[in-house]
Order: C-alpha cells, then structure tokens, then sequence
C-alpha cells in the first residue's frame, strides 16, 4: 500500500509544483496585486496541496502519528502568516511571501525526512522569524532616518565579524560561529543585512570619486576579514553584492570591469594561499579521483542527484545521509535524490522568481536608495541560491553556504526572512509613490480644467 501511496504522490506533488511555478511567472501580465489576487490563491492551493501529498508520503513509510501533529502545527503556522500578511500588508508583494512560504514548506519536508529534532528546531526559528519579521515592512515605510546611519551600520558589521575573526568557533577550517548560551549563531548572516544598508547609503551620498574609493575601501574590509576567518562563500557573496551596487548606482560599465579583475586576482591569490581551497578545486574537477576523502562530499552528492532521475525515488526511498552536512550544504542532492530532478529544477525556478520580482520592484521604485536595498537582497539572495545548487551539482567548486529558506539553519533562516520582509517594506514605499503620482496628474488635470474653463469664460 505504501508503495503505491508513494508513487502516486510523486507524480501529484509535481504536477502542483508545476502550476506554482507557472503561475509565479504570470504575475508579470498584471500591473496590479489586486489583479494578481485569483493567480496567488491558485498557488496558496498548491502549495499546500502539495504539502499534504508530503506528509502523506512521509506517514505512509514511517507509520508515526507524531509526523501528523508535526504537519498540523505547520499548516496552522503557514496559514496564518499568509493570512495576517494579506491583511496587514495588502500593498505588500504577495508573490515574495508566497514564494518565502513555499521554500520554507519545502524546507521543513525534506528537514523533517532527515532529522525530525533538527526539523522541529528549524521550525520554532521560522515562528520566531516570522513574528519579528512582521514588524519590519512598517519600520521600513515610517523610519526613514535610517537612510542617515551610514557609517554605523560599517561599524556595527565590521565589530561583529571582526570578532568573529578574533574569538569565533572554528567550523570546518573556518571562523563562521558564536556560541553564547548554548544557542550558535552566524554574524556574517546578519551584517549581510547591515552591509546592505551601508553601501546604499554611501553610495547615495558619494558624489566625488574620492567618496565612492571610501565606501570601496570599507566594503573591502568587510570582505578581507571574512577571508581571513576563511569564510569564502560570504566573502564571495559580500563581494558581488559590491559589485552589483556600484553598478547599479554609477551606471558605469568600467567600475563593474574593474572590480572583476580584482575579484579574478584576489581569487588566484585565495587558492594559493589556503589550502582547503586548493582541495576543494581538485575535488571538483576530479571528485571521482579521490572519492574517499577529499571528493567523497561531491561524489556522493552526484550519486544521490543520478539516483532520483527525473521524478525522485520517493521520501525514504534514498540515502541522502550518505552526504555528509547534507541538511546544510547538499540539501538540493536531497532534494533532486527523493523528490526527482524535475522537482529540483522547479524549486530553483521558485527562486528564480522570487530574483525576478525582487529586481522588478527595484526597477520602478524611484527611490534610489531603496532601488539599491531591494536590489542588493535580489543579488546576494540569487548569488547564495546559485553556489549552493551549483557546488552540489558540480558547476562550481563548492563553498559551504545554505540554501536560502531550505537548508537548516537558524541564522541563515532568521535573515533571508527578515531580507525578504525589508524588501516588502521597499515594495510599499513603491505603492505609495505610485499613489502619489496618481495624485499627481489628478491635480494637474483639475489645474487644467480650471484654466481650461477661465479661458472660456473671457
């Protein structure tokens, strides 16, 4: 029985993934979120849908009623965040919390196939995330002298990996954590937040070479501390998020030139200098060539990617654990192994479009530097999406980051949320422009009616 319950399921869960997906990128026919209202309660069905057939599967192979109060609890939590949010934040975009919704569910599935502890410890975080989340649009629309603490939010996020650096838990080879009261958290996640701030705003204020080569030169201690804490795969985030801003606020293509060859220097410079590094290369251009030790990660990964086919082996039908940290930095090998490769690809296409918004509000907010905030959250959210998908698929070396929204972690988990809800923040100061120039044209076509008028009378 179970065996049927699982093949039927596998089909099912696609076909409502697929229609998520399609209508994640439809949203784009419509100007409006009020027009967009039938297409985002289609993907609310799904989602869930697509949820139940999960845990379905998931009770059906283990026959714990556990799993079952598990699954209640989260449907209840996921309701009620898309309900409280389409009340409280009706000019918000729908599509970013429906899409942050659908990455989490997914998350908390394959989290709870792995590990039910770390999955019932992953869901508390995204509660919590959530309920301090939901304050931020409004700090962000009614707060605007937070565009004037520049420089504060350099020196908060220089102390915090700076101490990292001095006094941090070494992980892997690497200065990444703090553990304080018996909960480990990861600054660098969180200066993401502040580093963001920071470059927006002075990059706002440059207006002298001389200003942009300052914010270059604290953005670049930002990143050399990371790469001192041999934290690469932020330092290379941190990096591109740079890149992407000055970009985007000077419009010059020099500056954007410029900063690559930098980046392809420093990068020659990093191989020579740390040896995991030089492993981690080596395992990716042969991981098959010392699949025992150093290529064992990327080898297994491909294993498990190779075993799922196209529509996945089904939920405990693999051995993802094979991976090593695979809750962290493989969970897409978990995913594409049980839940199939078209799977996979469609959740990466949930990204996608969750970029493509992000980018798309930042392109018709006036305010620059907001442009550059909404901006930046779509450049380090894709950039981090891109080096986990592709260190596990075997495009690029790897570098050891989570999975936006997926993979487990709590720091990592509590920022990407806290990004998306300031980004909801930006996409209101937008409506509200839009409003305004609404009134606007009102009041000029009145002015002219009015003189229109006069003239007639004399």
């Amino acid at each position: 029985m179970e065996l049927y319950v699982t093949e039927i399921s596998k089909y099912v869960i696609d076909i409502f993934m697929l229609v998520y997906v399609i209508e994640a990128f439809l949203v784009y026919r419509y100007k409006t979120e009020k027009k967009r209202k039938g297409l985002y309660i289609r993907q609310i069905i799904c989602m869930f849908a697509m949820q139940i057939s999960c845990f379905i599967q998931i009770i059906a192979r283990t026959g714990k009623p556990v799993y079952l109060f598990f699954f209640a609890f989260q449907i209840i939590i996921f309701a009620s965040v898309l309900m409280l949010f389409y009340v409280i934040y009706p000019e918000g975009n729908r599509l970013l919390i429906n899409n942050t919704c659908l990455l989490l569910m997914i998350g908390m599935i394959i989290l709870t196939r792995l590990s039910y502890d770390k999955a019932v410890k992953q869901f508390f975080i995204v509660t919590a995330s959530f309920i301090i989340g939901f304050f931020i649009p409004e700090v962000i629309l009614r707060f605007d002298y937070l565009k004037k603490l520049t420089w504060i939010y350099a020196g908060a996020g220089i102390v915090a990996i700076g101490a990292v650096l001095l006094y941090g838990a070494v992980t892997n080879g690497s200065k990444i954590s703090f553990t304080l009261a018996g909960i480990t958290f990861q600054p660098s996640e969180a200066v993401k937040v502040l580093f963001l701030f920071f470059m927006a705003g002075a990059l706002l204020e440059a207006e002298s070479l001389w200003q942009l080569l300052l914010a270059s030169i604290v953005a670049a201690g930002h990143v050399i501390i990371l790469v001192l804490s041999k934290d690469l795969g932020s330092a290379l985030i941190f990096f591109v998020v740079y890149l992407a801003l000055i970009y985007i606020s000077t419009e010059n293509i020099g500056y954007l030139a410029i900063g690559l060859g930098f980046g392809a220097v420093a990068s020659m410079v990093a191989y020579k200098l740390f040896s995991h590094i030089r492993l981690r290369v080596h395992a990716w251009l042969d991981p098959f060539g010392d699949i025992e030790t150093s290529g064992y990660q990327l080898s297994q990964s491909l294993f498990g990617i190779s075993s799922g086919g196209w529509f996945g082996l089904g939920l405990y039908g693999g051995s993802p654990r094979s991976i090593p940290y695979v809750e962290q930095d493989f969970i897409f090998s978990a995913i594409a192994e049980e839940m199939g490769v078209i799977y996979a690809i469609l959740m990466a296409l949930v990204c996608v479009s969750t970029f493509c918004m992000l980018m798309y509000e930042g392109y018709f907010i006036r305010d620059k530097y907001y442009r550059m905030i909404i901006c930046g959250i779509g450049v380090a959210y894709i950039f981090q999406t891109f080096l986990t998908i592709g260190g596990g698929a075997k495009f690029i070396p790897l570098t050891g980051v989570t999975l936006p929204l997926v993979s487990y972690g709590g720091t990592s988990v509590l920022v990407t949320i806290v990004m998306i809800m300031i980004a909801e923040g930006v996409c209101m100061i937008r409506t509200d422009e839009r409003y305004e120039a609404m009134e606007r044209r009102k009041r000029k076509l009145q002015q002219e009616r009015r003189l229109n008028g006069s003239r007639t009378e004399d």
